[in-house]
């Protein structure tokens, strides 16, 4: 199969409408579907059968997606490799990122790197951290940069550490928090930050909050709480420091240290070989080390 022939497949597979999937290649879908029956006829069988739902792959055409999807990232990875091989950083950075991490901090680390290296383009994900590592064993990304404990084998360098805080219009203790009526706004996040917060809470309280609101998103939980709907516990990097708020660290009852999260860049250690890999881990490491200064 051509290159040509392995991105329609491709783009069949993952859009699963012919229409879209046309518009993706910039084909018409009369020439797509033409395209189609070229490809089905060399492999002596149906690859797509159309449905209500739109494109449904066959079992062969499974098959052939895989190959196709296998094929393409092999020649990425290899052209990936030919480029480090010069001395121009060029080249596709494929970054899987915290979204805490993506919202905040890391646009100004990529807007360096690509001031510094324009020949290079970034691919960026986002998600919880248990998405980033499946997206590097996965081969979708080159490095991670996840939150909290995180098992991995292979190379993980600390980046910094921030602290958690309560935020709030009106609280101002912690111990308010057994009287309070008001809501506890929480966001949708990783298993282990949500588990270092229970536990949290149990060290402290009897009973969980009386009132809660729930949100997909921490931005969300963070404007929430900023016009006084309720109080959140939110990490240090969200927050700039001039929120009309008040900010409680969050300590343990027991040692009285303060609640905190680290940040660690992951990745195997052959990808940091790569130019725009190798590249881009400078700019993160000197961008961590001036956070870590500015949050002692």
């Amino acid at each position: 199969m051509t290159t040509t022939e392995l991105e329609i497949i491709k783009a069949l597979a993952e859009e699963g409408n012919m229409r879209k999937a046309a518009e993706r290649l910039f084909l018409s879908q009369p020439a797509l579907s033409q395209r189609l029956q070229t490809i089905e006829k060399d492999w002596g069988t149906m690859l797509f059968v159309r449905s209500q739902k739109g494109l449904e792959p066959t079992p062969a055409g499974e098959l052939v997606i895989a190959f196709a999807k296998e094929t393409i990232l092999k020649k990425e990875e290899t052209a990936e490799m030919i480029a480090s091989l010069a001395d121009k950083v060029h080249g596709t950075l494929k970054i899987a990122c915290a979204s805490i991490v993506g919202q905040t901090w890391l646009p100004q680390v990529l807007k360096e790197f690509v001031q510094m290296y324009p020949d290079a383009k970034v691919s960026l994900m986002t998600g919880w951290s248990s998405e980033i590592v499946k997206a590097l064993y996965e081969g979708e990304a080159h490095i991670g940069i996840v939150r909290g404990q995180v098992d991995w084998k292979s190379r993980k360098s600390y980046l910094f550490r921030d602290r958690l805080y309560l935020v709030d219009q009106e609280i101002t203790s912690i111990n308010e928090l057994l009287e309070t009526e008001r809501p506890f706004i929480q966001f949708k996040s990783d298993s282990n930050y949500y588990m270092e917060i229970q536990r949290w809470w149990q060290r402290h309280f009897l009973q969980y909050p009386k009132r809660q609101i729930t949100v997909d998103q921490i931005e969300t939980c963070k404007q929430l709480a900023l016009n006084g709907i309720g109080y959140a516990i939110l990490p240090s990097i969200t927050l700039a420091g001039n929120e009309k708020v008040n900010k409680i660290p969050l300590l343990n009852s027991e040692e009285e240290f303060e609640l905190t999260r680290d940040t660690w860049l992951i990745g195997y250690d052959s990808i940091f070989e790569l130019k725009q890999v190798s590249a881009f881990t400078e700019v993160l490491n000197a961008h961590a080390e001036k956070l870590r200064k500015e949050l002692k």
